[in-house]
């Protein structure tokens, strides 16, 4: 199903519209694909005015997770969903990638498809890291900020060793071990997607346990101490309205591999930064989410990450 946004988006000479699917990539259910430098990446976009607002994706997400939130945030401006280089249904890159890789093609991605900034750049998880980046390297281009329980380059300054970035790149699941969960992920998709529409919601689950997704998550996951210290070379983030999600619950699986003590340092160490991080810009506020967990927040919450971005959407044009 084709994007009709994307059709007729031709703004440079290395970046085309393009809606058919990589060989080695599922197709999407719905938008279409960007070229840029050569490669196809997914997007998706609805709604209209400003400041658009551009999602980022965690680490084993993807663009389409953030639909249900992106129907309502279009009721009110321009949102964009992407799934970056390597990901999702974007053709593949060697994996992990710099920051400033992933930033840089953000930001062509968003040239080309007529997308005028400056944006509000909604980050997930391991999305902070990237979203920052751009905020580095494109200051004029950053409107606002919505932290979703995301990464920040001081991580390590806040959390107990056992959850150091280190650490959770040593701790995260392999490929036998994601392959076997395979039937639990699905039903847990199953669940969280119930209210998407069919044609998304089957295609979805298809796309996040394939061999392509669950390489990609694997991959992204081994290179979060490097993408700290490459942020720790720039600036902090500018001064723009910030709300940050800090979610405080956790799921039965985080439950069974982390003691709950060490459990307990990592919310009050996340609570911290997440603080810091408000109390750093002038226009900065922090929410904590006590009841879901870390990636169902979009799903089980879209009510508050919904509230969040159009807050800041709406003291970014004041």
């Amino acid at each position: 199903m084709t994007n009709s946004n994307n059709s007729s988006r031709n703004s440079s000479s290395n970046s085309r519209s393009n809606n058919s699917a990589s060989p080695t990539r599922p197709a999407p259910p719905v938008g279409g694909f960007q070229e840029i430098d050569g490669r196809r990446v997914f997007v998706h976009r609805a709604g209209s005015g400003g400041p658009a607002v551009v999602f980022l994706p965690g680490a084993s997400a993807i663009g389409l997770d953030y639909f249900g939130v992106l129907q309502e945030v279009s009721q009110f401006t321009t949102g964009v969903l992407y799934d970056r280089g390597g990901t999702g249904f974007s053709d593949a890159v060697p994996l992990p990638r710099t920051a400033a890789a992933v930033a840089t093609e953000l930001r062509e991605l968003l040239r080309a498809q007529d997308v005028a900034g400056p944006y509000v750049l909604v980050a997930h998880s391991l999305g902070g890291f990237y979203a920052h980046r751009f905020a580095q390297l494109y200051p004029q281009d950053v409107a606002g900020l919505v932290w979703l329980d995301a990464f920040h380059r001081d991580w390590d300054a806040f959390m107990p060793p056992a959850a150091s970035l280190a650490a959770v790149e040593r701790m995260g699941p392999g490929w036998e071990q994601m392959v076997r969960m395979r039937p639990t992920l699905r039903e847990m998709y199953a669940e969280l997607l119930a209210d998407y529409p069919e044609q998304l919601r089957q295609a979805m689950i298809d796309a996040k346990t394939s061999d392509e997704l669950t390489r990609s998550g694997i991959a992204e996951r081994t290179g979060l101490a490097a993408l700290a210290a490459e942020l720790l070379t720039g600036p902090g983030v500018p001064d723009v309205p910030v709300v940050a999600l800090t979610v405080v619950g956790t799921d039965p699986g985080q439950k069974a591999m982390t003691s709950e003590r060490t459990l307990q340092e990592m919310h009050d160490g996340r609570t911290r930064l997440d603080a810091a991080l408000a109390g750093a810009v002038s226009h900065g506020e922090q929410r904590i989410i006590s009841d879901t967990a870390h990636h169902r927040l979009c799903f089980e919450r879209p009510d508050a990450v919904i509230r969040a971005v159009r807050d800041v959407v709406d003291r970014s044009r004041h």
